[in-house]
């Protein structure tokens, strides 16, 4: 059965005020820009992210560009549509800290490969895992600040994980990640859903896609694949949006890394 969808309105017009979201993407390599900015036009809000980091603020990335609006979910928050965040970095996107530090946003930082493995988990069905990361600190021992009341005190605070010994080693008890969707986005894909991801754009995309119950993928090149080539196999996926060439070619660079003569 065909999973393509024609439009990105198409693919995302379940995405309701509220929803979790669980999005690919490291910086800006590998965002489904599309599939955000579809969300963004649907005008929900109250939206739960689960990623890497948020995307930029507008200007970010060395001038190539995004306005004020900003790049990937940078675009969300921008419009004051996330009301929560799940991830490991906050980087550069100033509008991300100043939305945090005046508490309109909450924000749960967990260490990177613990989240990778949160996303891996709740996809196969595994509701929690332990893990050595985070041990002896505040992600074990609570008291990380999730939200801040607008004058900076701390409105909520992470509670105290379960630590539990394994032949005398500390580690700390980890819920998997479920969300109501995935948003990813793939280099090749075929009308059954199964995708291939190009170099660093393999990144968060693959766990995303397993931990949404509705898995959205905007998809550069729609064609045959071979098997042996698939990275995520379609029965995580459950729309598949090809994108136009141009829109293909929308990626943006996070930090430009070369300079004139």
């Amino acid at each position: 059965m065909t999973k393509v969808v024609t439009s990105p309105a198409e693919a995302v017009a379940d995405v309701g005020e509220g929803a979790s979201l669980a999005v690919g993407g490291f910086g800006l390599s590998g965002v489904p820009s599309v599939l955000i900015r579809a969300v963004l036009e649907r005008g929900v809000g109250g939206l739960h992210v689960v990623s890497n980091n948020c995307g930029t603020n507008g200007g970010t990335g060395g001038g190539t560009g995004g306005g004020t609006r900003g790049r990937g979910l940078g675009e969300l928050l921008a419009a004051g549509r996330i009301a929560r965040v799940i991830g490991s970095y906050v980087g550069e996107n100033k509008e991300f800290a100043r939305q945090y530090l005046a508490g309109e946003v909450e924000v749960e930082l967990i260490p990177q490969g613990t989240l990778a493995e949160r996303l891996r988990a709740g996809g196969c069905g595994i509701p929690a895992f332990y893990t050595p990361a985070g041990v002896g600190t505040m992600v074990a021992e609570g008291g990380l600040p999730w939200r801040h009341h607008p004058d900076g005190s701390v409105a909520v605070a992470s509670p105290p994980k379960e630590v539990r010994e394994f032949d005398g080693v500390p580690y700390v008890l980890e819920r998997g990640i479920v969300t109501d969707f995935a948003l990813v986005r793939a280099a090749k894909g075929d009308a059954y859903g199964n995708l291939v991801f190009a170099k660093a754009a393999r990144n968060f995309n693959p766990l995303a896609a397993m931990a949404g119950r509705v898995t959205i993928a905007e998809v550069e090149e729609l064609c045959e694949l071979d098997p042996d080539e698939v990275h995520l196999p379609g029965v995580f996926v459950r729309r598949v949006l090809p994108l136009t060439p141009e829109q293909a070619a929308g990626k943006g660079v996070e930090k430009r890394t070369v300079r004139e003569a």
